[in-house]
């Protein structure tokens, strides 16, 4: 007889999502274990030998499958169909397996995703304690230098919070536009544009070209190549271990709370300021102007990082 298995997990491998996300469809009842509904968690199955039923189908059990794509601009992340336009799942339709990206792109961002079945590893790769670092080319407005690339650089204040230090690397300069790589740690939504935009250089190209150590090299817009899960990890697994070393050595914090790995939520030195630490919570210090909440707002077609 097979080992059995948290149920969340079972449910993440047959592709119906990450592991949390497949916690909530047990806790909303939607699932069933040899025909007797199950609402709360820590149950454990045999994925051969029991039947899983989950809003009324037989769960089966799919294999593993993994895939680079060169996400073209003009396509969503999501596997809602929106308005008629097209997914990135839809350059795989070949293959049968339930997919979706790990993590997004926005519509008209292009470059580098990873598309599986996986949920579990879905759930590593873009969960913000392992910190997979993501880099970017960017062309933005205007020449960027001195403070502009210095708050970059050091971190920028958003509607919710400031966000961790970018390594920016200047690719090339005109009084017009500038040219650079942009590696991040983290993913709030739509940082890349909000964080250059908020300097006063809005963004007029985006392209994703690495996630780890895996590049997305001679690949086309719109084409994919399969890899496998050995190839995905070593190309990532570094960064995650580093992130989560780095996470198990900080202190736990509450949610929202911000990592002091990134500069972010200590104390200042000398003690809090008087009246508190205005860098607590997200709040700006003084004179620094917050701006609009819907800044932060998801597009339809998806946030841009994970």
């Amino acid at each position: 007889m097979s080992e059995k298995e948290r149920l969340q997990k079972v449910l993440a491998r047959a592709g119906l999502g990450s592991r949390r996300e497949c916690e909530e469809v047990i806790l909303a009842g939607r699932v069933s274990v040899n025909g007797r509904p199950v609402r709360e968690l820590g149950v454990k199955v045999d994925a051969e030998h029991d039947r899983v039923v989950c809003d009324g189908e037989a769960l089966r059990a799919e294999r593993l499958v993994y895939f680079v794509v060169n996400k073209p601009r003009g396509m969503i992340c999501s596997n809602s169909k929106v308005g008629g336009r097209l997914r990135v799942v839809d350059l795989l339709r070949h293959v049968n397996e339930r997919l979706y990206t790990v993590g997004r792109l926005d519509m008209d961002s292009e470059g580098l995703l990873i598309v599986t079945n996986d949920g579990e590893l879905c759930n590593l790769l873009t969960h913000p304690r392992y910190g997979v670092p993501k880099t970017y080319l960017v062309k933005v407005r205007g020449l960027l230098e001195g403070p502009a690339l210095q708050k970059i650089q050091q971190g920028v204040w958003l509607s919710e919070g400031k966000t961790a230090p970018a390594r920016v690397r200047i690719l090339k300069r005109t009084r017009q536009c500038t040219s650079a790589e942009v590696t991040l740690l983290e993913g709030k939504n739509r940082e890349v544009r909000r964080v250059f935009a908020r300097v006063g250089h809005p963004v007029s190209y985006l392209k994703r070209v690495k996630v780890g150590d895996l590049a997305i090299g001679d690949l086309r817009p719109g084409h994919s190549q399969s890899i496998s899960r050995d190839a995905l990890l070593a190309a990532v697994g570094a960064a995650m271990e580093v992130g989560y070393l780095r996470a198990r050595r900080e202190p736990a914090r509450g949610r929202g709370a911000s990592s002091p790995a990134h500069g972010r939520g200590a104390p200042p030195r000398g003690g809090p300021r008087k009246g508190g630490d205005p860098r607590k919570r997200g709040t700006p210090p003084p004179g620094t102007r917050r701006p609009a909440a819907t800044a932060g707002r998801e597009e339809e077609a998806g946030g841009e990082e994970e």
